[in-house]
């Protein structure tokens, strides 16, 4: 990053305010990305391989604070330079892969909701891609002279060999006629279907004329649709960022793990094999939900064997190649060059303007060194709220002196707030609901 380099207010602001906080900011995350580039150079890699056709998938690995989040933001912001299409989502006790109590359409209709593309890159691009297909189709049948329906519908028959495609079709179909004849609510129909955010068949039938819903069982599906229908609009595929998938390993009930552990199966297999183009999928979890012999991934046999890390890729040595990255702890020179970039970023990118010295910088990893350890180069979101936190201090009171304020400084090591929520039940599993 060029330190002459000035930073808007807003996104400094934006910026500060979120890592004070302790969660990833939503934007300028290129003014403080450090290190990794091996993991990058992976992911872009991948995302070249969705652009062409192909398909990716992802475990990113690493503890609690060890910058998960940040790393799948950054990989969504150069998939959407890449012009593809992102949708993402947290996972949480209502929102899961599998489900039987609407939950797993709940994570559909929060990751079709942050759908992204280049020019919407802050969610809620479902409108403008639809608007993009019929726009494309207008002027292939004006180029063709050929009606517009028919235009939509040779090009929605490449839909239709998958499953739900015809219904998909018809609601995109319908959406257009909404756009042609001025039907606002046929197309608010239109749209809330392709949401999932219908509940019932019934209301479904009555908006859009279709019979079905996306629900619990057909969100992967839904997905795949997805990642065809984008491509059919003019992006180069679909990107999936599935975070906090710790959740899934939470989960009390033993049937709803496996069955959330069937679906990631499921979407494995079908990138392992080559069954699907176009899409891709980014998984961010801790290593005991990957490694759990218990409740984590390997727990499920057909798991274990498929994300069985490269034997060779130890001491020092790596593997870029397999579904499991493990994410890669800062080196003490990256640590370092992150604390200049926060310091350049809480100044506004005004280096007359820095409220420490470089003095500072050394003075406060020392510090941390002796009071946290090597956790604070592994997970380092504490020790970044807590420097900004300090900046907070020295720019509200000029008269402070930074030495004062650093013997005073407390940095806990970066834990998980919650164990195992054994109180997870849902339903999922019938024997839950027996009392003694």
């Amino acid at each position: 990053m060029a330190k002459s380099s000035k930073i808007r207010t807003r996104e400094r602001d934006t910026i500060v305010q979120a890592l004070a906080a302790g969660v990833v900011p939503r934007i300028g995350l290129q003014h403080i990305q450090v290190g990794r580039a091996a993991e990058l150079n992976a992911l872009v890699r991948d995302i070249d391989q969705i652009a062409d056709d192909g398909s990716a998938v992802r475990f990113i690995i690493g503890e609690y604070g060890a910058g998960k989040t940040f790393f799948s933001n950054l990989v969504r912001l150069i998939a959407l330079e890449k012009k593809l299409v992102t949708a993402h989502a947290d996972l949480a006790p209502d929102r899961r892969l599998h489900a039987t109590g609407g939950q797993a359409r709940t994570l559909y209709a929060e990751a079709v909701k942050n759908l992204s593309t280049r020019t919407n890159p802050d969610g809620g691009a479902l409108q403008n891609i639809l608007e993009r297909f019929v726009t494309e189709c207008v002027r292939q049948g004006e180029a063709q002279q050929k009606p517009i329906e028919t235009v939509i519908d040779e090009r929605l028959a490449a839909l239709q060999d998958l499953v739900g495609g015809y219904d998909f079709a018809t609601v995109v179909k319908a959406y257009w006629r909404g756009s042609e004849t001025g039907d606002d609510v046929l197309k608010a129909g239109a749209l809330r279907w392709l949401r999932g955010e219908f509940s019932t068949k019934t209301e479904a039938r009555q908006a859009v004329g279709v019979r079905t819903i996306i629900d619990d069982a057909s969100i992967y599906d839904g997905l795949k649709l997805l990642s065809e229908f984008v491509r059919l609009a003019g992006y180069g595929g679909l990107l999936i960022v599935f975070d906090e998938m710790v959740n899934l390993y939470k989960l009390q009930s033993a049937q709803a793990r496996k069955q959330n552990y069937e679906q990631i199966l499921r979407m494995l297999n079908d990138v392992l094999q080559g069954n699907v183009g176009g899409i891709g999928f980014l998984f961010g979890g801790t290593p005991e939900f990957l490694m759990d012999p218990r409740r984590g991934l390997y727990s499920y046999e057909a798991l274990q064997s498929r994300l069985s890390e490269n034997t060779f890729a130890v001491d020092g040595l790596v593997d870029m190649t397999g579904p499991i990255m493990r994410l890669q702890s800062l080196t003490p020179e990256e640590l370092y060059v992150l604390l200049q970039n926060l310091r350049h970023v809480y100044s506004g990118g005004n280096e007359e303007a820095y409220l420490v010295p470089d003095e500072a910088l050394e003075a406060f990893m020392a510090h941390c060194s002796e009071h946290v350890g090597e956790a604070y180069f592994r997970t380092p979101r504490n020790t970044i709220k807590a420097f900004v936190h300090m900046l907070a201090v020295l720019e509200q009171n000029p008269q402070t002196e930074w030495r004062a304020l650093l013997g005073a400084t407390e940095i806990a090591p970066d834990e998980e707030e919650e164990g195992v929520d054994d109180t997870a039940s849902d339903g999922d599993d019938e024997l839950t609901s027996i009392t003694l």
